[in-house]
């Protein structure tokens, strides 16, 4: 019997430069696989170094002026493995910068596939242990299964942070000790790439190191991108919002019946009357992957568990094209997988991981300590209205 794959925990502390260091001391290996892996994609579209380069470049800047402070991090890492900061710029603005290349050699077929994820959000009144549940399916690159880790961020200036990532790359799917979570879904648009905006993992990043949720939120609908996505957010005490971003505008999407379930298609009849949703035609098997998923919970509404969660995510109905998706060749012609199954519990400073769920799902379960209290002490705190 093949043993499960095993997402590591990396643990830090200290100064964003001191932080970058430990991290990359720790996952140097796995940080190394990625870089190789996604300059080997680079080269393989045929962009120039001077025009990978100039692309970077522009990345550095406007996260520099997003918040110096992740320069300092990523160069942290760099430092530890004998990288320019730039190999680490490329891991955390990766869907950007291959999409920008893949722009600058118009006319030949996208070298990659587009991450398709499937989110979830189950809220405290319909679960049975009246706690908040978001979970997510992560399809990406079979491969970046033996990249990935989970990084526990111990902070002296905000709550302490754990998040499932690639290796080397910022954030990604996690919570913060304040009960704030977020996930992300691949969404693509005609609006796309006209401006360069701040790279997804630098916001997602942004988002977990506020204290407050109105802050966490302002992070996602204020900050301008470079190309659209899903941000999906919410709150251990059961707020939660799905962000549906273009570059330049957000719509909102609120549960229903207490359950939320996104895939990778506008859902907001508003952005559809606005813009062109261009990645159901890469992704077709979207349209109907919050349907399962949704058709799943809703048996178990007032009695949802994390297991119902994982039993929903883990549906192979169309298999390959499934909401749990084993290994298999995307259209455009890479080896494409559900590289992760995250389930969080934010209120129990819970996240557990699943690697490959599809060919065998093994969960290797991560705690943070939690700041947030408790729903009814919290409501309690507050002072009386005037």
């Amino acid at each position: 019997m093949i043993a499960p794959l095993s997402c590591p925990l990396i643990e830090v502390s200290g100064t964003p430069f001191e932080r970058g260091q430990q991290y990359g001391e720790q996952a140097a290996q796995r940080i190394l696989k990625g870089i190789g892996h996604y300059k080997d994609q680079l080269q393989t579209s045929g962009l120039k170094d001077d025009d990978l380069a100039t692309i970077i470049d522009r990345f550095a800047g406007a996260i520099a002026d997003y918040g110096s402070q992740y320069i300092e991090e990523m160069q942290g890492i760099a430092r530890a493995v004998n990288k320019d900061l730039s190999a680490v710029l490329l891991l955390n603005a990766r869907t950007e910068i291959l999409k920008l290349a893949r722009r600058r050699e118009k006319g030949q077929q996208d070298f990659i596939q587009s991450d398709g994820c499937t989110g979830v959000f189950v809220m405290p009144s319909v679960s049975r242990d009246n706690v908040f549940i978001h979970a997510q399916n992560w399809d990406w690159k079979t491969e970046c299964a033996e990249t990935a880790v989970v990084l526990k961020i111990k902070r002296d200036d905000g709550p302490d942070i754990i998040t499932f990532t690639e290796a080397g790359g910022l954030a990604r799917t996690g919570f913060n000790s304040a009960g704030i979570s977020i996930s992300g879904n691949y969404l693509e648009t005609d609006r796309d790439y006209r401006e360069l905006g701040v790279p997804l993992a630098i916001i997602r990043r942004k988002v977990l190191e506020q204290p407050h949720l109105a802050m966490s939120m302002q992070a996602v609908y204020g900050t301008r991108k470079s190309a659209s996505n899903n941000m999906m957010v919410g709150h251990a005490h059961g707020i939660a919002i799905d962000f549906e971003c273009a570059p330049d505008e957000t719509f909102l999407i609120h549960p229903t019946n207490g359950v939320l379930v996104h895939a990778n298609h506008f859902q907001s009849q508003v952005a559809l009357s606005k813009l062109l949703d261009k990645g159901v035609v890469n992704m077709p098997d979207s349209l109907y992957r919050d349907l399962r998923v949704r058709q799943l919970i809703e048996p178990h509404i007032g009695q949802v568990t994390v297991e119902t969660v994982k039993n929903a995510l883990s549906d192979t109905f169309e298999t390959p094209w499934s909401v749990c998706r084993p290994p298999r060749r995307s259209l455009s012609n890479n080896q494409s997988a559900t590289v992760a199954m995250i389930v969080m519990v934010p209120g129990e400073g819970r996240l557990e991981v699943a690697l490959l769920p599809a060919l065998g799902a093994h969960f290797w379960s991560y705690d943070l300590d939690m700041q947030v209290k408790p729903i009814d002490q919290a409501v309690a705190a507050q002072p009386d209205a005037a």
